[in-house]
């Protein structure tokens, strides 16, 4: 495909990948507001969030391996309906348990969305040239994830329009790009009659399913050492064995547990993981920080995280760009890990009280680290592949990234409220209050709070959410050290 030819395509996969980002972050702020008018709590709170990642992160591996056995464009364009549909029903949404099921649904076709663009991109442009136009992608996922809190928070804010108007807004973007993906999309569909291993994807998503589901219930429906543990883990390690028993003996497995003897997609993989954690930490839980330990409205807490996401968009592109003209990759994987494990780290010393200019900083860092990573750790998996298995190597790191994004926002969710509970009854104890009631169920009305009541739940928050960045951190440090283990090696200048 020449240049042109290339960006008109891939103007409508940038329109696909917006409207997922779009999904999942305009939600964030909107959120205080959802679960209050649903009647919920601070565990569907991470549900919400959590239901799309589970699904997004289950299905991406069916996804990357029917992409290496039928037509793209058309696998694409049936992820687009899948998401438009989800995003309708969410909008309608009763109650919680409407709402997080109907995520389940959106998280599939942004499943889809995600796995399939980066699939799609690396089958029309070499490795050598792809770090440019990877920059397009990872600068429309930073300015989705900051437009998303803006325009959610605005919707939010805005009478007569209302939260339930954050799933709507999605849907023209993503029947534009069907549409521009129809009319410029142009591959060879490359058909193998194989069998779907439809044993694997059911096995490998119940496993993290079912850990997932323990993740987030421990501590709060029951205790963590308890019979309920045993079960959820053990059920999920014996899936986890019986996923190998079957991926070893499968003819064309989900997931080829070959890729794995090459040491760069081993280290990329589990490197990914660990960047989804600290990566969903920042995106999910400064919502809460800035409405509930500052009171600000959801407007101004979308704005308050823009020096992230500036980060971000800044450093995909200009790394996109600079590893196309010099082939060299993994010294930005390394700054990448450095500056991602500094940002989660300072940011670990914020308070309600903090002054904003110190945690822009901080969010400044955090940015320009995950736009260095997330694209280029693609990059590298995709540079070791033969074309017939770009796809599910593609999907293999992406479903890596969003296990640990799912995991961190599962664990850090139920941390928060564990936190901010504590907090809480320690604020009370000092002012003489009876703290017995105190909870982290709920999500409180700032503006029904008398002042000194009001002083210690800002202070809870505050401290609750920067402990999440200290559990963080050491994740963001993991990432940082399999890096530096990563071989590099010269990106193909042909397919």
């Amino acid at each position: 495909m020449t240049h042109p030819q290339i960006m008109r395509a891939l103007s409508g996969l940038l329109l696909g990948m917006f409207a997922a980002i779009l999904s999942s972050t305009i939600v964030t702020n909107a959120l205080p507001h959802i679960i209050t008018d649903l009647g919920a709590g601070q565990s569907a709170y991470t549900w919400v969030v959590t239901a799309t990642l589970l699904a997004m992160t289950a299905s991406m591996p069916l996804w990357g391996k029917l992409a290496d056995l039928f037509s793209k464009k058309l696998l694409i364009q049936i992820a687009l309906l899948i998401y438009v549909v989800g995003s309708l029903i969410a909008g309608l949404s009763q109650n919680a348990a409407m709402l997080i099921t109907v995520r389940v649904v959106q998280g599939l076709g942004v499943g889809g969305l995600v796995g399939l663009s980066q699939i799609i991109l690396a089958a029309m442009i070499p490795p050598r040239e792809r770090g440019r136009y990877s920059g397009y992608l990872g600068a429309t996922f930073a300015v989705a994830t900051v437009s998303g809190p803006l325009v959610g928070g605005v919707i939010t804010d805005t009478p007569g329009l209302g939260w339930r108007w954050c799933f709507y807004i999605g849907v023209p973007f993503a029947l534009a790009a069907l549409v521009v993906l129809q009319r410029t999309l142009h591959l060879p569909v490359t058909r193998r009659r194989v069998r779907i291993d439809w044993a694997g994807a059911l096995l490998v998503s119940g496993a993290v399913s079912l850990l997932l589901i323990w993740v987030t219930l421990a501590g709060d429906s029951y205790p963590w050492a308890s019979w309920q543990t045993a079960a959820m883990v053990g059920g999920s390690l014996l899936l986890g064995a019986l996923f190998v028993l079957v991926e070893l003996r499968a003819s064309d497995p989900i997931i080829p547990l070959r890729l794995f003897r090459d040491k760069t997609i081993t280290l990329t993989s589990i490197a990914s993981l660990f960047v989804g954690i600290a990566m969903f930490a920042g995106t999910v839980f400064f919502s809460q920080f800035f409405q509930l330990a500052r009171g600000e409205s959801a407007t101004v807490s979308g704005l308050a995280t823009i020096p992230m996401i500036a980060g971000m968009f800044l450093s995909s592109t200009v790394s996109g760009r600079l590893i196309t003209r010099t082939g060299r990759w993994k010294r930005w994987l390394v700054l990448g890990g450095v500056l991602v494990s500094a940002g989660t780290g300072l940011l670990g010393t914020m308070r309600y009280d903090t002054p904003y200019w110190r945690i822009a900083v901080f969010m400044g860092l955090m940015g320009l680290g995950l736009g260095m990573l997330m694209q280029n750790l693609v990059l590298a998996t995709q540079n070791q592949v033969e074309p017939k298995d770009l796809g599910v190597a593609s999907s293999v790191v992406a479903f890596f990234r969003s296990f640990g994004g799912a995991i961190g926002v599962s664990a850090l969710g139920a941390l928060l409220a564990n936190r901010v509970a504590s907090y809480t009854r320690d604020g009370l104890a000092d002012l003489g209050v009876d703290s017995g009631t105190a909870s982290g169920g709920g999500i409180p009305d700032l503006d029904a709070l008398p002042a000194p009541l009001r002083a210690v739940v800002e202070s809870a928050y505050g401290h609750g959410v920067a402990d999440i960045f200290l559990f963080a951190a050491p994740a963001a440090l993991i990432a940082l050290l399999l890096t530096l283990f990563i071989r590099e090696t010269a990106l193909r200048t042909r397919q």
